[in-house]
């Protein structure tokens, strides 16, 4: 027994040893290529879409993190049987070892990390049990315990060394890129003072770039080289046109405060936050392209590693504050938010409208192309619906009795914007909340409401009515096509 448990640890051992020399060369050529990394990959393009919008409302932003893991436990799991099998054949176990990187090899891109993986794999597995006490019936006489801790070690250092300079070699050449942008030629005002300075508790009126919600397919963030990177449109045009990063700081910016929202967020969901962008026009790079006869029907946005995006051209054209954004809260675009260059369209979901790390965008119809999203059966038009959020008190806090206040906020873009919120405790009449300062109708909201709280268990709701008079609606939607709906209700209690 003890012996199997031995050669177990020895495949699993074996396997980290060559997963950590994949992912040290994946670094050092293209990071997407590291074995797990491929295959998790792989694993989120084939997984159903009720199942990854379970991911997404169970684990948030962690669910990558959950899915690598999980992609690693199936391969020490199987690592462990091959060292099993070497109690039979040695080449029983380094087959089953090797078998392992066929999928990210033929997953990956570049099929040397997974080659490198099975190679040293393999080499691991063949060290450590040449100087394993040998099976039952052997002749006793291989290097025993002593031998194995010592290749043990040795290998268990190596593979740490080598994850870690992998990780690290990564992280350097994904970060984050600082480059100096021109002042916008049509600037925005200042952004008010917002409630959060003396609401405790309700969201800060601007999201800190760092704290800026991320929801995407990747699992490492693409190297772009801003010198190289250039954006192109082409498909249905007048004239096909390509913009390097000079280009467009060289055309006019705009500078505006909206408000992003993933389409995967749930009511009172966190997958919602307001920056100021920087950008250029949609519309004045569209007019560069001439589109004035094309019979297109939608933007079809690549990004530098092959995502599509579809966005509806009426919707892209239709004056609305729609920019290839280079900027983010006053400065470049952070690597994990589309550096160098990004689409920002007010008031549709993310899926439909903000393709990060853009490089080409072609005028087509969905009728001739599918882009990511559409092939999986996500909407096409997918307007953000207005929507309201209760921040402080926290859903099943408990709060003191006496003077306290609800908090939150609501957003309505492109729809006028937040004109009013309700409030309504228990089974009681709505009551209007105050509303904080305005930075536009593609901004979202800041309210309160003063509550005098009695002690008990308590439901809060809230709801939010836009500038064009639409009232928020009541009816319960999943986010799965086009975007959560309903009323958020929290349960407190006062003591």
């Amino acid at each position: 027994m003890i012996q199997r448990l031995v050669r177990a640890l020895l495949g699993v051992l074996s396997a980290l040893v060559g997963v950590a020399a994949g992912h040290l060369v994946a670094s050092l050529t293209d990071p997407t290529s590291s074995p797990v990394l491929a295959v998790g990959s792989g694993v989120i393009d084939r997984t159903p879409t009720p199942l990854k919008e379970w991911a997404i409302a169970h684990f948030g932003t962690h669910d990558k993190d959950v899915l690598v893991g999980s992609v690693m436990v199936g391969v020490l799991l199987l690592a462990a049987v091959a060292g099993l099998l070497t109690l039979r054949r040695f080449w029983y176990g380094a087959v089953l070892l090797a078998m392992l990187t066929v999928i990210p090899a033929v997953l990956a891109s570049n099929v040397l990390p997974s080659l490198v993986a099975a190679v040293t794999g393999v080499a691991a597995l063949a060290w450590l049990t040449r100087v394993a006490p040998e099976p039952e019936g052997g002749t006793g006489e291989g290097p025993g315990r002593r031998g194995v801790l010592i290749a043990g070690g040795t290998l268990a250092v190596a593979a740490i060394a080598m994850g870690s300079a992998g990780r690290w070699i990564t992280s350097y050449r994904t970060r984050t890129t600082v480059v100096d942008l021109p002042a916008a030629t049509d600037a925005a005002k200042a952004l008010p003072k917002g409630l959060d300075s003396r609401v405790p508790g309700i969201t800060a009126f601007r999201t800190p770039s760092s704290d800026f919600y991320r929801v995407d397919t990747r699992l490492v963030l693409p190297i772009v080289d801003v010198d190289s990177w250039t954006l192109t449109i082409d498909g249905d045009v007048g004239r096909e046109v390509t913009f390097t990063f000079d280009d467009l700081l060289a055309m006019p910016l705009i500078e505006r405060d909206i408000t992003l929202t993933c389409v995967s967020n749930e009511v009172g969901g966190k997958y919602v936050g307001g920056a100021r962008w920087l950008g250029v026009r949609l519309q004045d790079l569209l007019d560069r392209a001439d589109i004035s006869s094309t019979s297109a029907d939608q933007i079809l946005s690549t990004d530098v590693d092959g995502m599509t995006i579809s966005t509806p051209l009426d919707v892209a054209t239709d004056g609305r504050d729609a920019m290839i954004a280079v900027g983010m809260n006053g400065t470049s675009l952070p690597q994990e938010h589309g550096f160098p260059a990004r689409m920002v369209v007010p008031g549709l979901y993310g899926f439909v409208s903000a393709c990060k790390w853009i490089t080409r965008m072609t005028l087509t119809t969905y009728a001739e192309q599918d882009a990511y999203w559409t092939k999986r059966k996500w909407a096409t038009d997918a307007p953000i619906k207005i929507a309201s959020r209760v921040d402080t008190p926290k859903p099943l806090a408990t709060v003191d009795a006496g003077r306290t206040v609800i908090g939150g906020i609501a957003w309505a873009q492109h729809q006028g914007g937040v004109s009013r919120v309700e409030v309504k405790v228990d089974d009681g009449e709505w009551q209007q909340a105050r509303l904080g300062p305005s930075a536009g109708s593609d901004y979202w909201r800041q309210w309160y409401l003063p509550w005098t709280a009695e002690p008990g268990q308590h439901a809060i709701s809230c709801r939010a009515t836009a500038g064009d008079g639409d009232l928020q609606t009541t009816e319960r939607a999943s986010p799965f096509p086009d975007g959560s709906s309903g009323i958020q209700e929290i349960v407190v209690t006062v003591s």
